[in-house]
């Protein structure tokens, strides 16, 4: 028997038989990995509760014919109870989680930048020292970075000319001068890339002083850039609430 030990984030589960479940994770060295979690469904599982979407979890598995089996699970952060019972945070983790199963669309393939996102996305809700909409703008524009999508912000993505800018084009890849301009092109406000590229380098100061207009404006960018490119869309991002600026306690 080939056993081997990871952690990992639970980004779903789904039904298996009448008591297992499958079980998907992120892990730090070994990608995605779909795994077996036998009884984990019954009340007596020892440890079915670790096993739910938003748990860091350090597992052994071992080598299965067509699914490894979860054979021990302990927790490393249980992210779980700061976000389930904040509706704004709770449906922004979601939106993390599916983004990131998107993202790694390969079994096996190491995808350790992506998983220290999800990680620091999840730690950052969880915590709940900020908005939850701009942990899950930044974490999108940096995911994107990771694909190789990342929007341009200071230069035309097209020609290359240095900005500021004033208009964003999803299909060519973000900012577009004049000359380059497609029909159709969004005109954001200056703020609005600001803010963008407050979010995808980390200046928080920036991007909290920023107004709601502001902010939605940046959101309905960031989505339609990353569903361009994945070419569909994702189910939890119309759930998110962007309506207000989350308290912070």
């Amino acid at each position: 028997m080939s056993l081997y030990r990871d952690t990992g984030v639970v980004l779903r589960v789904q039904k298996l038989g009448e008591a297992d479940r499958i079980i998907t994770l992120l892990s730090r060295q070994h990608g995605k990995v779909r795994a077996a979690a036998k009884g984990v469904r019954r009340t007596s599982s020892r440890f079915g509760a670790r096993l739910e979407p938003f748990c860091h979890v350090d597992v052994q598995f071992y080598t299965g014919r067509t699914l490894d089996v979860v054979t021990q699970v302990e927790t490393v952060d249980a992210f779980g109870p700061g976000i389930v019972g904040d509706y704004p945070r709770y449906t922004a983790a979601c939106a993390v989680l599916e983004t990131a199963d998107r993202l790694s669309a390969e079994e096996g393939e190491p995808a350790l930048k992506l998983y220290l996102l999800v990680v620091g996305a999840l730690r950052a809700l969880s915590g709940r020292e900020r908005d939850p909409a701009l942990v899950l703008d930044a974490f999108l524009l940096r995911a994107m970075s990771f694909a190789g999508w990342a929007p341009a912000l200071t230069e035309c993505a097209r020609c290359g000319t240095p900005g500021p800018h004033h208009s964003f084009s999803v299909p060519v890849g973000g900012a577009v001068c004049g000359g380059c301009r497609p029909a159709g092109a969004a005109r954001p406000t200056a703020d609005t890339f600001r803010l963008l590229d407050a979010l995808q380098h980390g200046n928080w100061p920036v991007a909290e002083g920023m107004p709601n207009t502001t902010r939605r404006e940046s959101s309905g960018l960031i989505a339609a850039h990353l569903q361009w490119h994945l070419e569909r869309q994702l189910r939890s991002l119309p759930l998110v609430e962007r309506n207000r600026v989350a308290e912070v306690p």
